[in-house]
């Protein structure tokens, strides 16, 4: 059983276009009243027919991550066997959800997302603002998360597998915008498959809610603490091996070197007098074996996807 999540907040507007075309092969869709100051699920109520809609309501916003796990922990208990979370306001088109849980139900993957970076045609029709800031974002994703094969993170079209999703502390992932952000690091915990699923972009005249200067502050201190708990759960915690050896090995030293060489030249510059040949190896090699050692450890890193779908795995 395929359930679709709808979260709504001020698309009174475009919901009930994106109802209208979302096809059969879906069995249940959500709609999630996020508090909605334009009465958005009231508007579903009273002007769709579907009988697969149902609205939920929050007498208070929270965010397009809490009313994408209130539509998960509905679907869930109703027996979905996949979660599709697709966005009220018109930008993801619902043609493209048998494209998008296809992997999933072909046991090929545990969680896909939609890639609006794969055509650079239809990519024309992106701001450009939107293009930059997407590709300085899905790097640091890609860091924090450990999904070095993704692009486009923000990508809200997403799929889930259901017994995957179970497994998910629900209680813990960001209800924010950084929600997709902060899923990819809980899932790369879980040693879930996620593959992108290329799609098109999509913007017409309709207002994004994102506000840039307040979620800044929120993206540049989450990506850090996961990425500092990533390497902890995956490389000390649930693992150790090769990998964390060069890690623990090749940040002392590159601290070492630089410490040492940056108080001998000070020194150097204070006293007048040169620094030895022997000094400077001694402040140069920790850092150039130290610099290595990490490369090897980013190396391992960037290779260690996970590769075998966690659903088959669970009963």
């Amino acid at each position: 059983m395929i359930s679709v999540i709808v979260p709504c907040y001020r698309v009174r507007t475009q919901v009930l276009d994106v109802l209208k075309n979302i096809g059969q092969e879906c069995d249940r869709i959500y709609v999630v009243d996020d508090a909605c100051p334009e009465g958005s699920g009231k508007h579903v109520e009273e002007n769709c027919v579907d009988p697969r809609v149902q609205v939920i309501f929050h007498t208070e916003n929270q965010g397009v991550g809490g009313a994408t796990l209130t539509g998960y922990r509905h679907a869930l208990k109703d027996g979905a066997e996949v979660l599709v979370k697709l966005d009220g306001d018109g930008q993801m088109d619902p043609a493209l959800i048998p494209r998008l849980v296809q992997p999933i139900l072909e046991g090929l993957a545990d969680y896909t997302k939609g890639n609006r970076f794969h055509d650079l045609d239809t990519l024309r029709r992106m701001p450009n603002s939107r293009i930059l800031g997407n590709a300085v974002l899905s790097f640091i994703t890609k860091a924090s998360s450990g999904y070095w094969n993704l692009f486009d993170p923000t990508n809200g079209f997403t799929a889930m597998q259901g017994r995957v999703a179970a497994h998910l502390p629900f209680d813990k992932i960001r209800r924010s915008y950084f929600f997709e952000s902060d899923l990819l690091f809980r899932l790369n915990l879980l040693r879930a498959v996620v593959r992108d699923v290329p799609m098109p972009a999509n913007y017409g005249d309709e207002e994004s809610n994102l506000v840039i200067r307040r979620i800044l502050g929120e993206f540049l201190t989450r990506h850090p603490v996961n990425f500092a708990k990533r390497i902890f759960y995956n490389y000390f915690l649930h693992s150790f091996g090769v990998a964390s050896v060069q890690l623990m090995a090749g940040l002392p030293l590159v601290a070492f070197g630089t410490y040492y060489g940056i108080t001998r030249w000070f020194e150097s510059l204070a006293t007048g007098t040169p620094a030895t040949s022997g000094t400077v190896m001694l402040a140069a090699l920790p850092v150039v074996l130290g610099a290595q050692l990490l490369l090897a450890f980013i190396g391992h890193d960037v290779q260690d996807i996970p590769r075998d779908p966690l659903q088959r795995l669970l009963p």
